[in-house]
């Protein structure tokens, strides 16, 4: 009998982080759903993947949006029947701006999107993989090295990232009877589309302005399969995958 492929979910698949996740998950011969909110940027995720793109499903959601998660979890019982592995990656970065000043919208936009949007997935993930035959999966949260120590003027972005750390450990706890695992990877500097600012310069705790190293995102994907890979019974709760010498250790 041939053994059943194992079903992965990467929200944010369409560019940065979540692309690459996608396609080194799709090269390590899981079936993979992409969601995201550009229909176009995921089919280029899936072009990308050139032979491998068969094993791959692209549903547009916006995952702010508890209708659209929804649809997007009855695609892949549709598709799949299953869910072995959700990576909940989703992200926006909105406006710098000191906290005095952010704008309420956006600060709604950021909790929206990082922290509902994981939420929502999480919750639609569990109802999935708690009757499963066999049961159980894994969840992988972004968090972001912004879950221990903020930047200057992020009060939205850092707030959102250290409550992706409480909604880590509470999957946990609440997973443990399902065999449900739950891990969370925080990225400092991986060089994407995303971080090219850092080649700029970009402001420091102490009111500098410095160019910082970045990393292969490559590095980042090896993480993540690593942690994908672990049987259930194991778990990596927390891993910090950074640049060597960016400032985060004695940051500020």
């Amino acid at each position: 009998m041939t053994a059943v492929k194992k079903v992965a979910l990467v929200t944010g698949a369409g560019s940065g982080i979540g692309k690459h996740i996608a396609l080194a998950l799709l090269r390590h011969d899981y079936s993979v759903v992409l969601a995201g909110r550009r229909a176009a940027a995921l089919e280029e995720t899936i072009d990308a993947a050139g032979a491998y793109g068969a094993q791959a499903l692209a549903v547009p959601t916006d995952v702010s949006d508890q209708a659209s998660v929804k649809a997007l979890f009855e695609a892949i019982k549709a598709r799949f029947g299953r869910l072995d592995l959700l990576f909940n990656n989703a992200g926006i970065f909105t406006k710098s701006a000191s906290l005095e000043e952010v704008d309420f919208a956006q600060w709604q936009a950021s909790v929206a999107v990082n922290l509902t949007g994981a939420f929502l997935c999480t919750q639609e993930a569990f109802k999935i993989m708690k009757v499963q035959t066999p049961g159980g999966g894994r969840i992988i949260n972004n968090g972001s090295i912004a879950a221990h120590a903020p930047r200057p003027n992020s009060v939205a972005y850092t707030a959102t990232k250290h409550a992706i750390t409480g909604l880590t450990k509470s999957t946990s706890l609440d997973g443990r009877k399902y065999n449900i695992a739950c891990g969370q990877i925080d990225i400092g500097n991986a060089a994407t589309d995303m971080t090219e600012r850092m080649q700029q310069g970009i402001l420091q705790a102490n009111g500098q302005i410095a160019v910082e190293p970045t990393m292969s995102v490559e590095h980042v994907a090896k993480a993540v399969l690593y942690m994908a890979d672990l049987p259930l019974d194991a778990n990596v709760q927390f891993m910090t995958v950074m640049a060597t010498n960016m400032p985060f250790v004695g940051r500020g």
